[in-house]
């Protein structure tokens, strides 16, 4: 019987799903399997017959996309102020819901991850993920309810759906997105993280995602000032934190919660975030386009905060390809750090275990930058 010759497959970091991004790693790989990973310089030395292929930048499991908009799927890409993407969704919001998710989930397939976390607006998505997804992942029913007399009333709404759609959990666990600091109230937001904390579920927040998030939340005034007017009955009072200080201290923190964005921090801040146990999902297109800045990368790896990576939606990102995410940062940090944000980083914040590339794994589910 003929067994084709192994080949090694190498890049300038490889990461099997455990340990630490190897530099000067590989994988040998015969008949359309794995049957070797480790140094180079072993591989080698086990396979000595072998042809040795450089696949680039880094080779590593199914990657996770942390943090999308499936349902916005259908809408013109938006460039421009962060101030105005609101008013972009919600001028556009006849396109929103399912069919959009129904796209997204299909080219969130064609990519290659996975898994998934999505921000889900509208029930029928949720329910679409939950019964149809083949894919595993976390739907975050997101929560816009900025007035904060209608906390309660929210709160009890918001309680019996997540009750309902924890029955038809599988391989999409439910989830819980209060959309942001500044457009859920303090007492709801409160809430909704003990609920989540108390339950177990895991909690999505978009957080210090740009300057004028940061201003509002401090001083109020400024563009967020009259898209809140918009949807809530009493004036803002600022409660004069920044974003992460103000999540920190309504108890939002903690080892269940994902914080999105987190581009305007400092580092006070990030050592909150890194205390707490929070991760951080970056989506760095997105953040361009909306012109907000870079997070600061530097920073979250000083303090061992567990990234991940998202693409943020097509309303934002011009698709959703979260491996262009990582090529987006390169050169702006360790490519290990990246790899691994791509990958165990996004396991991690979603509660999911991470994929290996041992030996049996099909070559297929080997990814490549």
């Amino acid at each position: 019987m003929f067994w084709p010759k192994a080949e090694i497959w190498t890049a300038r970091v490889v990461y099997t799903g455990f340990g630490t991004p190897m530099l000067q790693g590989g994988l040998a790989v015969q008949g359309g399997v794995v049957v070797g990973q480790g140094p180079l310089a072993e591989l080698l030395a086990r396979f000595p017959q072998s042809q040795v292929v450089d696949k680039g930048l880094a080779l590593f499991p199914p990657p996770v996309n942390a943090h999308t908009h499936l349902d916005l799927s259908l809408l013109p890409l938006y460039r421009g102020p962060f101030a105005g993407f609101i008013p972009h969704v919600v001028a556009h919001r006849a396109q929103r819901g399912l069919e959009g998710a129904r796209r997204g989930l299909e080219e969130l397939m064609a990519s290659g991850v996975g898994a998934f976390g999505d921000i889900v607006f509208k029930d029928e998505v949720m329910e679409f993920l939950l019964r149809e997804s083949p894919l595993p992942g976390v739907a975050f029913y997101e929560v816009f309810a900025p007035e904060p007399a209608e906390a309660e009333e929210v709160f009890a709404r918001v309680r019996a759906k997540l009750s309902a759609w924890r029955r038809l959990e599988g391989r999409v666990r439910v989830g819980l997105a209060p959309h942001a600091p500044y457009s859920v109230s303090p007492p709801l937001l409160r809430k909704l993280a003990q609920y989540a904390r108390d339950e177990g579920i895991p909690l999505m927040v978009h957080a210090a995602e740009s300057p004028e998030e940061v201003r509002f939340l401090r001083k109020g005034g400024g563009p967020l000032a009259a898209l809140h007017a918009r949807f809530a009955k009493s004036p803002w009072q600022p409660p004069g934190l920044t974003p992460v200080r103000h999540l920190h201290a309504l108890g939002v923190l903690g080892p269940g919660t994902i914080l999105v964005h987190g581009v305007q921090v400092d580092e006070e801040e990030v050592r909150l975030i890194a205390e707490s146990g929070a991760k951080v999902v970056l989506c760095p297109r997105s953040n361009q386009n909306l012109e907000v800045g870079e997070a600061p990368l530097a920073l979250y790896a000083r303090h061992g905060v567990e990234l991940a990576l998202g693409t943020d939606s097509r309303a934002s990102s011009p698709d959703l390809d979260v491996k262009k995410e990582a090529l987006h940062l390169q050169g702006k940090a360790d490519l290990r750090l990246l790899v691994r944000a791509l990958t165990r980083g996004g396991y991690r914040a979603l509660g999911l275990p991470t994929p290996r590339l041992t030996r049996g794994t099909p070559a297929r589910l080997v990814h490549s930058l």
